[in-house]
C-alpha cells in the first residue's frame, strides 16, 4: 500500500466534500437548489459544463481509444462546436422566455403535459443508465488502487458526492465542478510530462514512431454508402454529424446540461458559457489522446504487455509508475471527474423528478404545499437517485470500452428526445399525439439499430432524430385528416 498517495486521495475526498457542503446556507428555495439562484458567473458555468461533459469515462476511456487507434475521435469534438451554434440560436431563446427549471417545461408549453412526462421520463431512464456506467468506471480506478473492485470503496465515493450535493444543491455542483476540472486537467498535464520523460528521445521519438502508422491521423474522409461506411464510428461524416447531433441532444434537451444553461444570469452569459466550454473540451480531449499515444510508444518500446481492457491502461500506469504523491494527486484528479459528473446527475435527476412529475401532480390535485415542502422532497429525491445510480453501476459490466458504452446508451435515447424538440421548435402543425407517436417510433427504431445492426453509435442520434421527425410529421397529417373527416361527418 502506498500510504502517502492514499493520504493525498483521502485529503482530496474530505476537502471537496467539506467545500461543497459549505453552500448549504444558500439553499432556501427551489430556484436556489436547482439553479443556484442564477448567481453563478458565466465562466464558472462554462467550467461546470466541461466537468459534466467529461466524467471518468473521458479521463480513462479516451487514452484507451488513442492507444488502440488514432486521433479520429476529435472529429466528434468538431461536431460539438456545430451543436453549440444550433443550441445558441434555436434552443436558448425559448428557454429564457419566462422562468424555467427544466428542459421539459418547454415541451408542455408547446404540446401538452403528456409529452412533458414522456420526455422527462426518457431523461430519467437515459441518465440513470448512462451515469451507472460512469459509477462503474470508478470501480476500475478503485480496483487498481486497492487491488480489488471492492464495493465499499465505490459506496464511499457515491456517499461523499451525495452528501455535498444533498446539502449544497446546484451551487455546490457548479463550484465543486470548477475546482475538480482544474484538478483533473492539471493532473493529466503532470502525468503527460512524467510519461514523456520515461521515453528516451521524448516527443520527437514518439512522433517518429506513431506518425508513419497514422496514429496522429484526425480526419477520415472516405465515403462509400455501404454497411462498412456506417459501421466506422470515427469517419469525418459520422464523427462530425454524429458529434453535432449528439451534443445538440445532450446540451439542448437533457436536463443535466440544460440546467446549467438555465442557471446563467442571462441568455448572453449562457451563450458565453456554452462556447467557452468547447475550447476547454477540445483541449481536454486532445490532451488525453496525446497521453494514450505516448503510452502506446511506452509499452511498445519496452516490450511490455498493457493492462486489459484498454480503460485500465492510463490509471494503471499512473498508480504503478508515477512518483509517490504525484500518483495520488492524479488518481484524486480522476476521482474528481467522477464526483463532478455524479453530483451533476444527482441534482438534475432530482430536479426533473420534482419539477416535472411531483409538483405538477400536487398542483393538479389541489394541494398547495410550501416551498420548504418541495425543497425537502428535492433533497430526499437526491438520496433516492444516489441509491439507483449505485445499483445500476453494479450491473454495468462487460460493455466494452466504457467511454463508447456510455455514449452508445445515451445515443439510443437522444434521437427521440432531439426529434421531438425539433418538432416542437421547427413546426406548428404537429400536435401532442403526433409528437408522441414520432418519439415512440424513434425509440423503437434505435433499439432495433442497437441490437440487430452493426451501425456505429455516432450515427444513432441522427437516425433517431430523423425517424422521430418523419413519423411525427406524417402522423400529424393522418390525425388532422381524421379530425376533419370526423367533423364533417358530425356536421
Amino acid at each position: 500500500m502506498r500510504y502517502f498517495d492514499l493520504a493525498v486521495i483521502l485529503t482530496y475526498l474530505v476537502g471537496i466534500t467539506w467545500f461543497g457542503s459549505r453552500f448549504k446556507s444558500k439553499q432556501k428555495t427551489l430556484k436556489d437548489y436547482f439553479l443556484g439562484g442564477r448567481e453563478a458567473p458565466w465562466w464558472a458555468i462554462g467550467f461546470s459544463i466541461v466537468s459534466a461533459e467529461t466524467s471518468t469515462l473521458t479521463v480513462i476511456g479516451t487514452p484507451g481509444i488513442a492507444f488502440n487507434g488514432n486521433f479520429g475521435f476529435l472529429q466528434v469534438v468538431f461536431g460539438y462546436l456545430l451543436a453549440r451554434i444550433v443550441i445558441s440560436t434555436l434552443f436558448l431563446p425559448h428557454y429564457f422566455r419566462g422562468e424555467m427549471f427544466t428542459a421539459y417545461e418547454l415541451m408542455q408549453r408547446r404540446f401538452g403535459p403528456r409529452i412533458r412526462k414522456l420526455t422527462a421520463g426518457t431523461f430519467l431512464i437515459l441518465r440513470a443508465l448512462a451515469e451507472g456506467v460512469r459509477v462503474f468506471a470508478i470501480s476500475i480506478v478503485i480496483g487498481i488502487i486497492l487491488g480489488t473492485g471492492e464495493i465499499a470503496s465505490i459506496v464511499l465515493i457515491v456517499c461523499l458526492t451525495l452528501f455535498y450535493t444533498f446539502e449544497g444543491g446546484m451551487t455546490a455542483v457548479i463550484w465543486t465542478d470548477v475546482v475538480q476540472m482544474f484538478l483533473y486537467v492539471g493532473g493529466a498535464i503532470i502525468s503527460l510530462f512524467v510519461i514523456l520523460h520515461k521515453i528516451p528521445g521524448g516527443w520527437e521519438h514518439v512522433y517518429s514512431v506513431v506518425e508513419p502508422i497514422d496514429k496522429l491521423k484526425v480526419f477520415d474522409f472516405r465515403f462509400s454508402p455501404d454497411a462498412q461506411f456506417f459501421s466506422r464510428p470515427y469517419s469525418f461524416w459520422g464523427g462530425v454529424l454524429g458529434g453535432a447531433f449528439l451534443t445538440t441532444a445532450s446540451h439542448g434537451t437533457e436536463q443535466l446540461m440544460v440546467q446549467r444553461l438555465l442557471a446563467a444570469k442571462s441568455m448572453r452569459e449562457s451563450r458565453l458559457a456554452l462556447f467557452a466550454s468547447w475550447f476547454v473540451i477540445f483541449f481536454q480531449f486532445t490532451l488525453f489522446l496525446v497521453i494514450g499515444t505516448i503510452l502506446y510508444v511506452y509499452y511498445k518500446e519496452g516490450h511490455l504487455k498493457p493492462p486489459s481492457p484498454s480503460d485500465r491502461i492510463y490509471p494503471d500506469f499512473i498508480w504503478h509508475n508515477l512518483p509517490p504523491g504525484v500518483a495520488g494527486l492524479v488518481i484524486a484528479a480522476i476521482l474528481a471527474a467522477a464526483m463532478s459528473n455524479l453530483s451533476a446527475a444527482l441534482n438534475s435527476l432530482a430536479s426533473t423528478t420534482i419539477m416535472d412529475f411531483y409538483k405538477p401532480l400536487s398542483l393538479r390535485s389541489g394541494q398547495n404545499h410550501s416551498e420548504d415542502h418541495f425543497l425537502r422532497l428535492a433533497k430526499l429525491s437526491t438520496i433516492a437517485w444516489g441509491v439507483v445510480l449505485f445499483l445500476v453501476g453494479l450491473v454495468a459490466r462487460n460493455w466494452g470500452n466504457i467511454l463508447e458504452a456510455g455514449l452508445s446508451i445515451a445515443s439510443i435515447l437522444y434521437g427521440g428526445l432531439l426529434g421531438v424538440f425539433f418538432l416542437g421548435l421547427l413546426t406548428k402543425r404537429v400536435g401532442e399525439n403526433a409528437a408522441i407517436a414520432g418519439m415512440l417510433a424513434g425509440q423503437l427504431t434505435m433499439l432495433y439499430v442497437k441490437l440487430a445492426t452493426h451501425i456505429a453509435f455516432t450515427w444513432y442520434v441522427l437516425i433517431g432524430t430523423f425517424i422521430t421527425m418523419s413519423v411525427g410529421y406524417v402522423a400529424s397529417y393522418v390525425l388532422n385528416n381524421r379530425l376533419l373527416n370526423k367533423e364533417e361527418t358530425n356536421g
